[in-house]
Order: C-alpha cells, then sequence, then structure tokens
C-alpha cells in the first residue's frame, strides 16, 4: 500500500521525540516509503509535536499547516504530545487528516494503511480529504512502554536510545506528566538488543534518553534498575562511552555513585536538573529538593570523579520571584560552579499550576535576569575549559568541517567538552570520522593531533 508513496517527517521538542520520529520513518520505509526531505513535496507527512511550552504549540500547528500548504493533497499526521494538550482543536484543524496520540506512534504503519485504504474504497483518486481519523487515547492511563524497535542512525557517531516514558513529578510549571502520562519502562532486553544492534553498525557512543530517565525501574518496583542497565550496556562489544541523560538529583545516592564510577565506560558528564538556587521557588515549583539537598549530591560526584562536567537548566523569572529570590539563586550558582548552564525565561504553560499563579514577572525583568546567568553560565564554562590548557585530551570526531579559515575536524571528550581540531595537511580528514583520537587541548588557538 506505501510503495511509491513519499513520506517526510519533521520533529519539535526532545531528543525523545526524534528518537520517535526515526523509529516511525524506519516503519515507514519498510514498508515500501520513499523518505523525503520535509521542505520538499511529499505524499504523506509527519509533525511529531510538542506542547511542553505555548510556543511549542504555536509551531506544532505551524508546522501542521505548512505542509498541507506545501501539498494540499498530501495526507497530514499530527502525532505527539501536541495531540495530548489539543485534541479538540485538531479535531477541528482542516489541514490535519490523522491525528495518533502517544503510545500510538507504534502502529504508523497500520494506520496510514487504513487510512489511504478506505479513500481507496470510497473511490477517491487520492487519499487525502477524507473524513479526519483519530487514533487517540488516554494516557494517564497506559501502563505498557510503547516499544517501538530500535534505529541505527545514518552517519552519526552518537546514538540516543529511549529507555524511559512518561514522568510522576507533576512540576508545577509542566505539561509533560499530562502529555506523557506515567512512568513506563522499557525492558532491558530490548534496550540490550537495540544498543547491540547498534555497536554491530558501528556506534560507538550511546545517550540514554527519556522523559524521565532517573525513575526507570520504579513501574516495576526495581529502584536499581538503572545503574544494572547501564552495567549491562556496558559489558557491549563495541560501546566505547555511555552518556546519560537528564538526571533528578535524587537518584544521586552512595550506591549508584560508587558503582556508576566503578564503570568506566560511563562518561563522567552528569546533567542534573536544578531550576532555581532558591528554596522557596523550588518549593513554588513542586520540586522534590532543596538547594542543600542539590549541593550535596554534586560533592557526591565531585568526590568520585577528577572534575567530572556537572551541567543543569536554570529558569528565571518563576512566577513570584522577587529581586532577593533571583539574586539568592545568583550566588548559589556562583558557589555551585558548575561546568554549563542552560537558561530559560520562564514561559507559562496553558493547563498548570504556574500559569494561574499571581506575581507574573514580567517580559523586562525575565531578560535582565537572563542576561546576568547567561554571563555567570560563560564565566563558568571558560574557566571549567581552562583546567585542561595544555592536557592531553581524547575526542570522538563525529564530523568535517570545511570552513574559509581551514578544514577541522569536529567532536566530543567525554565530560562534552566541544573540540574543533585543525585538520592543516591530514589527507582523507573523513577518515577520522567515528574514530578516537588524542588531541593538545588550548583554549586560544588551533588544537593539533599528538
Amino acid at each position: 500500500m506505501l510503495k511509491g508513496k513519499s513520506v517526510a517527517a519533521t520533529t519539535l521538542g526532545c531528543k525523545v521525540n526524534q528518537a520517535e520520529t526515526d523509529s516511525m520513518l524506519d516503519m515507514l520505509s519498510a514498508a515500501g516509503a520513499d523518505i523525503v526531505d520535509f521542505e520538499e513535496k511529499a505524499d504523506i507527512y509527519i509533525v511529531n509535536t510538542c506542547s511542553v511550552t505555548n510556543i511549542a504549540d504555536k509551531k506544532s500547528r505551524q508546522m501542521l499547516h505548512r505542509a498541507k500548504k506545501r501539498n494540499p493533497e498530501s495526507i497530514v499526521i499530527a502525532a505527539g504530545c501536541y495531540v495530548q494538550s489539543a485534541k479538540e482543536l485538531l479535531e477541528q484543524d482542516e489541514s490535519v487528516d490523522i491525528v495518533i496520540s502517544n503510545n500510538k506512534k507504534k502502529d504508523i504503519t497500520d494506520i496510514v494503511n487504513d487510512y489511504i485504504n478506505v479513500r481507496k474504497n470510497e473511490g477517491g483518486d487520492t487519499p487525502a480529504g477524507g473524513e479526519k481519523k483519530e487514533y487517540f487515547i488516554d494516557i494517564s492511563k497506559e501502563t505498557e512502554y510503547e516499544e517501538m524497535g530500535g534505529h541505527v542512525p545514518v552517519g552519526h557517531t552518537r546514538a540516543y536510545v529511549k529507555i524511559q516514558d512518561g514522568c510522576n513529578q507533576f512540576c508545577s510549571y509542566c505539561i509533560i506528566p499530562y502529555v506523557r502520562g506515567r512512568i513506563r519502562s522499557r525492558s532491558e532486553e530490548a534496550v540490550i538488543a537495540e544498543v547491540t544492534e547498534l555497536a554491530e553498525s558501528g556506534i560507538k557512543e550511546v545517550v540514554l534518553t527519556g522523559i524521565h530517565i532517573s525513575s526507570y525501574g520504579k513501574d516495576k518496583n526495581n529502584e536499581g534498575a538503572l545503574i544494572d542497565l547501564i552495567d549491562a550496556i556496558s559489558k557491549i562489544k563495541g560501546i566505547k562511552r555511555i552518556r546519560l541523560g537528564s538526571l533528578e538529583p535524587g537518584i544521586i545516592t552512595e550506591d549508584f555513585v560508587r558503582r556508576v564510577s566503578a564503570n568506566k565506560k560511563v562518561c563522567p558528564h552528569f546533567h542534573l536538573s536544578l531550576q532555581s538556587g532558591c528554596n522557596t521557588i523550588l518549593k513554588r515549583m513542586n520540586r522534590k529538593y532543596t538547594r542543600e539537598q542539590y549541593f550535596e549530591k554534586c560533592e557526591m560526584l565531585r568526590e568520585a570523579y577528577d572534575a567530572p562536567a556537572l551541567t543543569t537548566d536554570v529558569i528565571v523569572g518563576f512566577p513570584g520571584e522577587t529581586d532577593e529570590e533571583f539574586e539568592e539563586t545568583v550566588q548559589y550558582l556562583t558557589e555551585l560552579n558548575l561546568y554549563e548552564m542552560h537558561i530559560f525565561k520562564y514561559s507559562p504553560r496553558k493547563g498548570t499550576v504556574a500559569a494561574a499563579m499571581k506575581d507574573q514577572v514580567s517580559p523586562e525583568v525575565k531578560n535582565k535576569r537572563s542576561d546576568v546567568l547567561l554571563e555567570l553560565a560563560e564565566r563558568g564554562k571558560k574557566a571549567y575549559e581552562a583546567k585542561y590548557e595544555g592536557a592531553e585530551l581524547e575526542v570522538l570526531v563525529e564530523e568535517v568541517l570545511h570552513r574559509e579559515d581551514g578544514t577541522y575536524l569536529r567532536g566530543h571528550t567525554e565530560r562534552y567538552m566541544d573540540i574543533l581540531i585543525k585538520a592543516g595537511d591530514i589527507p582523507m580528514p573523513e577518515s577520522f570520522v567515528n574514530s578516537f583520537v588524542y588531541v593538545r587541548y588550548t583554549q586560544n588557538g588551533d588544537i593539533l593531533m599528538v
């Protein structure tokens, strides 16, 4: 049914969404479809939507309308988180032909074939323009992980492996638990099978990702499931690096740190979600820790590793944030001294507790506070990287860049330092892609292989 049909897809939002889009395209390709770029004219368009902010909702709508405008005769499919949060709106949207909620993406091939078959039986020459089809479930009642199989990325050296879905945290600013449902863990067997396939294809580094990977296994009452999974992956031949996605501070215990630091394939790079350095704001955010507890977790990692790369997210301008509370965050982050900080200006998300809170902070104040933290983050990043001046570092080469000032190899260290290596007169620089090379690091000059 799909043979000869062209399919294009675009992804909004997180790495989890991207992994799911890749899997859907794999399934459609296996069924005979031709995969084309989203900017091309296609028979079928998939927009894997995001709903983390009101802006993400707007972008999701725009991409759906753009697809239908590009080819009015196409089948336009809305999938993902925006579908969960705006089902009624999409029912009225004439640009959308098929609506697929989370945990139904695994059925993409059957869904598209069914839609095309119905239109043919109705005598239409084109599968588009018929009655909208909805494949919608109550995600809050889902208890099983949606297994979509593995995906081997083409032309990449690092692969994102989804191990978990859903979230039970209910932070006051976040819509994700409502559009992704409760925590659901992927089986260890399925994860191992995917990573084994990736290793056999030549992938050397995997990133374990999910909506809330710190909760991996907890839906099965297995508190140690994540570190057990990490140990199992480390035994797979060919995998040289295991990188962890965003973690909650609570998972950093003495036992976890002892085991993860003993595993030499785990990168000493930990992204611990913080959001604020002020306890009163953390409480309003419904975060499950204090600034003191977070600091303690960072110190545990620093004691176990030599200068681990610790990174985080921080929200500025949360409802009710006073000048004093913001200054408390600035002082805390200065003392915490992390490698990288991703700074976000609070954006109200309709349907969340925080969106209805009083004392919303003005955009002007958010901008000023964001600038302060961005400057602090830049100083911290430079200071951390300066520690490695003159040091020999191992880099996994990911791509070759041809620029006006010369040819470079680009890759990352185990601590996720982004490295540009001057290729100079190196013959066939492309031959170094997906290889480990050693460089002498310098902040202010050309980095050369040693």
